[in-house]
């Protein structure tokens, strides 16, 4: 088990705001009455940098940002089951470069939505719960990575329709996972936390000729051989509760638990002692009222700064490249309603 370092105090930000940026509302939109659960612009392709989606209830939305703050709707896919409600979705492509939307969400059904012809493309049956977070590997966007409540991560290849890896097992995570994200170098690794207090850190390395074998693989996806990743290289208790939120920052990883902050750390690995290191926390992004879960942070396309909203409307812009910490904006959104995750309470 990963521990603090001791000795050395993290650097901790002020919430006074830099003003070094102004923000300005350019546009606002209703989809309903249904809470948002998440919101991401297409990263994968230049093509479509301005194109976002959202997804809410049993619905998946696909928007354009136009010139002037203009928001033109393009695509809407209603789920065929109308008591599905969609956490979180990802942008992915198959090999030919073609987009592809893939959304999750309480039946624990990834659906993967050609945006190209309008269609949808596959349904990836196999998690045996609800679906708290997809994430697409940027090296290799045909590539994507699910995190459940029934306590595994999955990675799917979203051309062929196969689960590659299991991550589950005697070192896996304990309770619900809400969050996964892959490195953004390292093509071999991912870092996933949940309600185990945990953050865990995976590598492929050694199963990677079966993600070469998913691109080729011409008979059934469910007689594929599908691997189980049992153990970690890398275990940390950054927090003491509920870890609702991580994402890779170079080598180092954001955190972010219910006690409002979230934390910036490093993982020191004992190379001969997988799953043993130390965790340095380096520095500490303040976010006050922040203490319930699934509220998510996000970053910008050069991760050069994180966002975050709270449970009364505000949300902190943080700037990620500084030390000690600098925020960069502070806003009030007064329409804005954070909603509690419906599968469980906290």
């Amino acid at each position: 088990m990963a521990r603090t370092a001791i000795g050395c105090e993290p650097l901790v930000g002020s919430l006074t705001p830099s003003k070094k940026r102004e923000y300005r509302v350019t546009n606002k939109l209703q989809e309903g009455k249904r809470p948002l659960y998440a919101v991401v612009f297409n990263f994968i392709d230049s093509r479509y940098f301005n194109v976002f989606a959202t997804v809410g209830g049993n619905r998946v939305t696909v928007y354009q940002c136009l010139e002037g703050g203009v928001i033109a709707a393009l695509q809407s896919y209603v789920d065929e089951d109308k008591e599905e409600s969609f956490y979180t979705v990802s942008w992915a492509c198959n090999v030919d470069g073609i987009p592809f939307l893939v959304a999750g969400g309480i039946n624990g059904i990834i659906r993967v939505i050609d945006v190209s012809n309008e269609k949808l493309h596959k349904s990836f049956v196999g998690h045996g719960d609800s679906i708290n977070e997809i994430r697409t590997q940027p090296l290799k966007p045909s590539l994507v990575v699910s995190a459940s409540k029934d306590e595994s991560v999955r990675l799917w290849n979203v051309q062929t329709g196969i689960c590659i890896l299991i991550f589950a097992g005697a070192g896996g995570h304990r309770n619900e996972v809400l969050s996964v994200d892959f490195h953004p170098s390292d093509i071999y690794r991912i870092a996933s936390c949940g309600m185990d207090n945990t953050v865990k850190i995976w590598s492929m390395k050694e199963f990677w000729t079966y993600v070469e074998k998913s691109f080729t693989w011409t008979d059934l996806p469910s007689k594929f051989p599908t691997k189980y990743v049992q153990f970690p290289v890398f275990i940390a208790s950054v927090h003491s509760n509920y870890v609702d939120c991580n994402r890779w920052l170079g080598d180092f990883i954001l955190s972010k638990s219910v006690d409002n902050e979230i934390v910036l750390w490093e993982p020191k690995m004992k190379e001969q002692s997988p799953g043993e290191g130390t965790a340095d926390i380096l520095q500490k992004y303040p976010v006050p009222e922040c203490d319930i879960w699934f509220i998510k942070f996000s970053c910008d396309f050069h991760y050069n700064a994180a966002a975050i909203g709270n449970r009364e409307g505000k949300i902190f812009v943080w700037e990620l490249q500084s030390s000690p910490p600098v925020l960069i904006a502070r806003l009030i959104c007064f329409s804005l309603h954070v909603k509690y995750n419906p599968q469980s309470v906290y």
